[in-house]
């Protein structure tokens, strides 16, 4: 079968868009950035369409001649009139599906009570459905509430609350009944669904076989992680946005995530009725309980094997144009601070050095400094420097990396990352490794390169009040990577 699978980079089409290939279907994927998907390992198994969903003209071309659509793209962390933005796009879906004869929709959207005064994030969900199931074309509408998988933004919330505070003063929200799903078992029923028998064009609910209160699942995963369990507190006074800001400050998750997924959790969301087993049984072997799939989140993050996370969905508001090259900056007002060193350590160690910053080894100066522009990031509702990175050594193309992105990666040679902090302008971090010398006597020139282009009069003053610093930070870190490499190659500095 021929499928179009859209919000491929995000945390369930990343995952689902190998596993349609490995059944043997022909993919075919609508993004926004396709060099986001240049260091994929699937890349080069699916059909890559560059588009927006609220481009009527790349959804039509993107629809062409499939035969089933995934629709798998939401504004949760969209700011602005974000219900028009989904209701364009989801209207583009329909009536280009419609037209192109595609014979089957598959949306997943969020787990809700009936009758309820629901959240702007999860009414506008519930609308999406509406128009996808009236489109005309059979349309299944898959319903879950809380993902448990490694990297999932409800599975990282839950431990990071667990593993911080030793003690929770929580929302009222922890008293919610809640029905989570592995992620093993919604991709369980992503896959079987475009073969439903056309006839069948309605929503489902989907969850796992255990209903807990939001307070348990955090003591239930402070089990499996080997904690002693938190008493909770249910505190009335917290509104689900100052909860964002709490969650904002103890967890990696951002503020724009963080709060609709709190206003989502302020009702009891669980499966209404099992309907979806006489359309798509379970998995064999059973729906995964809860403190199950969290056992298996914690060992596939142990072991590295993260495959894709909340942290690869880019952030709102961050700069999403990659960095103009050189000759273009004209008419740009732009600064720079430029740091060149050289270094008798190989090319190769130095890269090592390159390829492995940030996360647990830091950004190898003034660590004060970083953790500093870390706290203010979240403060503001960024996303900090608790988002790490997924892998210690290796990094892809698109990877979060603290509070920046990874834009490019030439491995071995170019490292360039782009801000997602909140910053006035937009700004960029090149690392690159080069040959120096030749022959038996080949050593490496270290190359750094931040640029900025201010906005406005705040633009230019924030990178003027940081510009003493930089002879700190900047300078430092060339020092630093440049030391770790000798130190890694057994080499040492013969001068510069």
């Amino acid at each position: 079968m021929r499928v179009l699978v859209t919000g491929a980079t995000g945390y369930i089409g990343g995952r689902l868009v190998p596993r349609l290939v490995a059944a043997g279907h022909d993919v075919r994927v609508l993004v926004r950035r396709p060099e986001r998907l240049r260091d994929v390992p699937w890349s080069a198994d699916v059909e890559v369409v560059e588009g927006d969903l609220v481009d009527s003209a790349a959804v039509g071309r993107a629809v062409a001649g499939v035969d089933a659509v995934y629709y798998l793209v939401h504004g949760m962390a969209a700011g602005g009139d974000f219900e028009a933005v989904e209701r364009t796009a989801a209207r583009n879906v329909a009536e280009a599906s419609a037209a192109a004869g595609v014979r089957r929709i598959v949306y997943l959207g969020g787990l809700h009570p009936d009758g309820a005064e629901l959240s702007r994030h999860l009414r506008s969900r519930v609308e999406v459905g509406r128009l996808l199931l009236a489109s005309g074309v059979p349309t299944i509408v898959l319903q879950a509430g809380v993902v448990i998988g490694s990297g999932s933004t409800s599975f990282e919330m839950i431990r990071h609350l667990t593993e911080v505070l030793p003690y929770m003063p929580a929302p009222r929200w922890v008293r919610s009944s809640i029905q989570p799903i592995a992620i093993r078992d919604v991709l369980h029923y992503l896959l079987a669904a475009v073969d439903v028998p056309s006839e069948v064009n309605r929503a489902f609910d989907i969850g796992g076989p255990d209903v807990y209160r939001y307070g348990q699942l955090m003591n239930g995963y402070a089990v499996e992680a080997g904690l002693r369990q938190r008493p909770i507190a249910a505190l009335p006074v917290l509104t689900p946005w100052l909860a964002g800001q709490w969650v904002n400050l103890v967890t990696p998750i951002p503020r724009r995530l963080a709060v609709p997924i709190i206003e989502s959790l302020q009702f009891d969301c669980v499966v209404h009725d099992r309907d979806i087993d006489a359309v798509i049984p379970p998995p064999a072997e059973g729906l995964l309980p809860y403190r199950r799939a969290v056992r298996l989140a914690l060992a596939r993050e142990r072991a590295g094997e993260v495959e894709t996370s909340w942290r690869d969905a880019g952030v709102p508001g961050a700069p999403s144009d990659p960095l103009p090259s050189d000759p273009d900056w004209a008419g740009h007002s732009v600064f720079v601070d430029e740091r060149e060193r050289r270094s008798p350590a190989t090319p190769a160690a130095l890269w090592a050095v390159i390829e492995g910053v940030g996360g647990q080894r830091g950004w190898y100066s003034f660590p004060l400094a970083w953790a500093l522009r870390g706290w203010i990031d979240q403060m503001t509702g960024g996303v900090g420097l608790r988002r790490g990175r997924r892998h210690p050594d290796r990094l892809h193309e698109g990877d979060a990396l603290d509070f920046w992105r990874v834009e490019r990666l030439d491995r071995g040679r170019l490292l360039r990352l782009r801000a997602e902090m909140r910053v006035p302008g937009r700004a960029w971090l090149e690392l690159r490794a080069e040959p120096d010398g030749s022959g038996e006597r080949v050593g490496s020139r270290y190359l750094q390169r931040a640029v900025f282009f201010p906005r406005g009069l705040a633009g230019r003053l924030y990178w003027w009040a940081i510009l003493p610093f930089h002879g700190i930070i900047f300078s430092g870190m060339a020092n630093r990577i440049t030391a770790e490499a000798e130190a890694s190659s057994g080499t040492q500095t013969t001068g510069v």
